[in-house]
Parts: structure tokens; sequence; C-alpha cells
């Protein structure tokens, strides 16, 4: 077979990519392997796009990853493998700034008055974060859960409409209705607005 025989670092097309999937499905290690490899690149521009901070989107890649070699039997097939994996890499790299935000938060509310720590609500704990944008995702997540992965998907990542419905199984309506009140809900949370 043809892409038996790549290169690491060659591409792959969506289509080599599904069926890499595919394989690692149903039990190929050597698939999976290779399917980790073709993915890396795009995860790790993923996890960028909401910890610039290198080290940060290094940890949440490989998190991500993680949860692709462990979960690659949840992918329907429906869609192409990588709208579903800009989900598992967009949640790790969340989860990664929850867990970086709180070991940089104080425990104890006494703890932090007068120290020369950053105030963790004005400051990123992480360099070049959109703290803002961060913040106001938290915020929708809890008290609005299902705006937060249609705006994201849409709003930070750019895709269409269509994939987002084929992805999350929503009829294409209310996933555009969800983008819309998701960005009012978010639009008074954002600095500067």
């Amino acid at each position: 077979m043809e892409h038996e025989h790549r290169y690491d670092g060659e591409a792959r097309t969506p289509d080599e990519i599904d069926a890499l999937a595919r394989r690692a499905q149903d039990g190929d290690r050597e698939a999976l392997d290779a399917l980790l490899r073709a993915v890396r690149p795009r995860t790790l521009a993923v996890c960028r796009g909401v910890l610039p901070h290198s080290a940060d989107a290094e940890d949440a890649c490989q998190e991500a990853l993680i949860n692709v070699a462990h979960k690659v039997g949840s992918w329907n097939g429906r869609g192409r493998f990588t709208t579903w994996l800009h989900v598992v890499a967009l949640n790790s790299a969340r989860t990664t700034y929850r867990r970086l935000k709180n070991q940089a938060t104080p425990r104890d509310p006494q703890e932090g008055l007068g120290a020369d720590r950053p105030d963790p609500r004005t400051t990123s704990v992480i360099a070049g974060t959109r703290l803002d944008l961060l913040e106001a995702m938290e915020t929708l997540e809890r008290e609005h859960p299902q705006y937060v992965e249609p705006l994201l998907l849409r709003d930070v990542y750019g895709m269409a409409y269509d994939e987002i419905a084929a992805l999350t199984g929503a009829p294409l309506g209310t996933v555009k209705a969800q983008i819309h009140h998701g960005r009012r809900l978010v639009r008074p949370l954002l600095r500067g607005e």
C-alpha cells in the first residue's frame, strides 16, 4: 500500500488520515502510530491557538494525542477525523489552561494579599494568552455550556457551520442559533467592549 511507504515528515491527505483512523480503530498499532505522527502538527496548531506559550501548547498537544490514542474508537466516521481531532485538541488545550490557572491561584484568599504575585483575574498565567477570551469561555461554559463548543469551533478555528453541525450531530439551524446566542452572551464579557 502506498501509505505504508511514506516518510514521517510527509503530509497526508484527509482521506489518508481517515483511512489510518479506521485501521487504528480496528486495532492496527502501526496505523495508530502513523496517525498520531500525521496529526501532531495540526493538533499542536490548535493548542497554540489557545495557549501561545510553546511549552504549554506542547503539554496540551501531548495530552490531546494521548486522548486520541485512547479514544480513537469514539470517532464515528461520519465526518472527517481531523474535525473530531479539532475538538479533542481544543478540549486538551482548555484543560491545560484550567490546570495552569488553578496552579497560579492561591488556595487561601488571605495567602495572596500583599504578595508580589500577579492577580490571576487580570494577568495571564500563560504568556500571550487571550485571558479575556478564555475567561469568557469559562463563564459561558458554567452558565450556558451548549454554546461553548460551536462558538469556539466557528469563531476561534473558523470551521464552517456545516462541519460543526456534522461534528456535533445538531441540525444546521441549531448550530447557527447556538453560535449567534453564544456571541451575544460572550461579547459583554470581553475586556474593552
